[in-house]
C-alpha cells in the first residue's frame, strides 16, 4: 500500500510539474520583454488639441506601455487607464522615445505634466491619486498649448 501511494504521489507530482511548465511556456512572449502590439485607439480632446491615443487597459498593456517602440508621431500617444483612483509612478525602462507624461483625474482634469528621459528607471510619481495617464512625444503638450488644469475629454471606453 505504501509503495502504491508513493508511486501515485510521484505521478501526480510529475503531472503537476508538466502542467506548470506548459502554462509557463504558453505565457512566454506575453511578458514585458517585447512591445505591445498596436492597441485600440481613441481620440482625446484637450482644449483645442486632439491626440490619437492607444488605450492600455490591462496590467500587461500598462506594464509594457511604449517599451521597445522606435517612434511616436506628434499628435499620437498612449492612454493608461486604471480601474480606480491610484497614486502611480512611471519610469522609462526599455523606452527609447523621449516622452512627456500627463496625469489625469477621474473627471478628466490634467493635474500634472512631466518630461521623461529615455531608458531612465527613476520613478516619476503622481502628486495625487489619478485615474489616467497620457504619454505623448516630449514637448507635445507645449506645442499643442496644453497646460495643467485643462480638461481631457475621454470618450466612453468599453
Amino acid at each position: 500500500m505504501v509503495h502504491r501511494t508513493t508511486a501515485t504521489l510521484r505521478a501526480l507530482a510529475l503531472v503537476s510539474t508538466l502542467l506548470l511548465l506548459a502554462c509557463g511556456s504558453s505565457r512566454q512572449g506575453q511578458g514585458i520583454d517585447q512591445p505591445n502590439p498596436r492597441l485600440r485607439t481613441v481620440r482625446l480632446q484637450i482644449g483645442s488639441a486632439t491626440v490619437l491615443a492607444e488605450v492600455a487597459r490591462t496590467e500587461l498593456e500598462r506594464n509594457r506601455g511604449l517599451m521597445y517602440r522606435t517612434s511616436l508621431k506628434d499628435g499620437e500617444g498612449m492612454l493608461f487607464v486604471f480601474d480606480r483612483d491610484l497614486m502611480v509612478s512611471f519610469w522609462m525602462k526599455n523606452t527609447r522615445i523621449p516622452l512627456s507624461l500627463g496625469y489625469i483625474t477621474a473627471d478628466g482634469t490634467l493635474v500634472q505634466m512631466l518630461d521623461l528621459e529615455p531608458f531612465s528607471e527613476e520613478p516619476r510619481p503622481s502628486d495625487r491619486s489619478i485615474r489616467y495617464a497620457l504619454e505623448v512625444p516630449r514637448g507635445w503638450f507645449d506645442r499643442a498649448g496644453v497646460k495643467v488644469g485643462d480638461r481631457v475629454i475621454i470618450p466612453a471606453l468599453p
